[in-house]
């Protein structure tokens, strides 16, 4: 039996449409990185890109769990002497840009590389219920539902 590796001419990319509300979110982070790297058809390669567009929509309603609202810090630094800075969780989600937890989130669960960083072009993040990409037909991924540990009241 021969290994089956894809081509650019076997990878159908669809666009996947998720709704964050009241979904944890390191299990949203898990599900998209792997509909992002393809790991989800029976067809995956490891060094092409088989993975889908995933768009995430509501991404200000994600939950937490346990005490990382408060507690999560995300740290950068400026590049000067001295010049690291931190903000929690609770800060970002509040802030102007709620969707770079979703998206950090997400980066952190692939592996690093060009092919993850091209891979992180497909996703995008939304922070409210609208987004641009009707034309694209996605269609609906109900996290919810596929476990019920998924969602926190």
């Amino acid at each position: 039996m021969k290994t089956f590796t894809a081509t650019p001419a076997d990878i159908d990319k669809k666009w996947i449409l998720i709704d964050a509300e009241g979904v944890v979110l390191g299990r949203l982070a898990s599900i998209v990185a792997m509909r992002l790297r393809g790991k989800h058809k029976a067809s995956f390669t490891p060094h092409m890109d088989m993975g889908d567009n995933v768009i995430v929509i509501n991404a200000d309603k994600v939950q937490l769990t346990g005490k990382k609202r408060t507690d999560k810090t995300y740290y950068w630094h400026t590049g000067h002497p001295g010049g690291i800075k931190s903000r929690t969780a609770e800060q970002l989600l509040e802030g102007a840009y709620p969707e770079r937890v979703v998206t950090k989130a997400v980066q952190r669960m692939l592996p690093g590389g060009p092919l993850s960083r091209r891979q992180m072009t497909h996703l995008r993040v939304y922070a409210g219920a609208e987004h641009p990409h009707e034309a694209q037909n996605p269609e609906v991924l109900d996290v919810k539902s596929l476990n019920k540990k998924n969602t926190r009241s």
